[in-house]
Formats: C-alpha cells, sequence, structure tokens
C-alpha cells in the first residue's frame, strides 16, 4: 500500500474512498490510517463503555455517547473514528448533523494489535493537540492509559478510572469487571 502513504490525505478524501469490508479509514494529520474491523473482545469492551458512559452521559446532561463507525473530522487533514466518543449536547439534545459537533469531550480507542502505534503515538499526539480527552483501553495488559490534553505522560489505570467532565459530576468504572467482561476471567 506505499502509493497510498505517500500522499497527503484530506478528509473530504477519505470519505470518498469506498466502503471497504472489514476496514476502517482515517487519516491524521495527512496520514492515511487503515484498520481491521475490531475482534470480539475489542467489541465487548465498547460496549461495556457505552453502557457505564450513556446513562451518566444523559443523567448528567454532559453530552451524548457515541461508537465507530462515526466520522469526527478535526481539521482538513484528520478525520478520525474513535472506537468510544462523548459529544457535547447541542440546545440540550444530542447532535445530529456533522455540522452540530462541538468540541469533543471524551475518546476513547480499545487497541488491537494492528492500531497499538496509531492510537498509541498518532492519534494520541492529535486528541493531546486538539484538548481532549483520551483514553487508550489496552486488554492484553489490563490497563487504561488516561491522557489528558497537556499530560507528558499518562495516568495508568488497572482498577478503576474515574470521569468528571463537569467538575461536579463523577463516574466511576470498573476496569476489573471491563476486562472480564471483555476477556474473562485472568
Amino acid at each position: 500500500m506505499p502509493a497510498l502513504e505517500a500522499r497527503h490525505w484530506t478528509a473530504d478524501d477519505v470519505r470518498a474512498l469506498p466502503d471497504e469490508p472489514g476496514k476502517r479509514f482515517e487519516c491524521v494529520d495527512g496520514e492515511l490510517l487503515v484498520s481491521p474491523n475490531p475482534s470480539l473482545p475489542q467489541q465487548s469492551a465498547v460496549g461495556f463503555l457505552l453502557q457505564a458512559l450513556a446513562p451518566f452521559a444523559r443523567q448528567h446532561a454532559i453530552g451524548a455517547v457515541f461508537m465507530a463507525p462515526g466520522n469526527i473530522e478535526l481539521d482538513r487533514f484528520t478525520l478520525v473514528q474513535p472506537d468510544v466518543f462523548v459529544l457535547p449536547l447541542v440546545d440540550g439534545r444530542r447532535p445530529r448533523i456533522a455540522e452540530e459537533i462541538g468540541h469533543p469531550l471524551l475518546f476513547i480507542e480499545v487497541l488491537s494489535p494492528s492500531t497499538a502505534r496509531y492510537d498509541r503515538v498518532v492519534k494520541r499526539g492529535r486528541y493531546q493537540r486538539y484538548g481532549v480527552e483520551y483514553w487508550i483501553v489496552d486488554l492484553d495488559a489490563r490497563l487504561l492509559e488516561r491522557w489528558l490534553p497537556q499530560a507528558e505522560q499518562p495516568f495508568i489505570q488497572t482498577e478503576t478510572v474515574r470521569w468528571e467532565p463537569s467538575g461536579e459530576a463523577v463516574l466511576e468504572i470498573n476496569l476489573v469487571a471491563l476486562f472480564e467482561d471483555a476477556l474473562g476471567a485472568p
């Protein structure tokens, strides 16, 4: 695939690509990222996080929770599809069209061997520059890396992770239960 990597990709270029079963296309700072569909354990982790985040975000009127595939355009050269993402509400309701998307509140990626470099290096750097809290779920290591926008190092969480998007409302997610749900008992 060297010919694809030699060009500087735009969000419009990625949207124009034909759908290819089993592949997700994104670009970050003009670099095309192609990743496979998630595995069953990854899907389980995504589902667990959705079930934890969605009621909390709704109850506290913080935002709306979505999952991939769903394009988020950060700029002309960056179009991403985080595994799970939280967007702010628009006039008290979920955003319905791309033009209504405000500044994302949280991006989450669940690692796979083929996406680790993208998620830990390429996307992390871009998400931090954009000012988004970013969680990387590493199923193999049974840990979550919590990256804040200005952080030089992640907070490594193995038991629970706390999300405090409004300063008042706090959600605590049991990571042990997440890993057991996705992978079974250790």
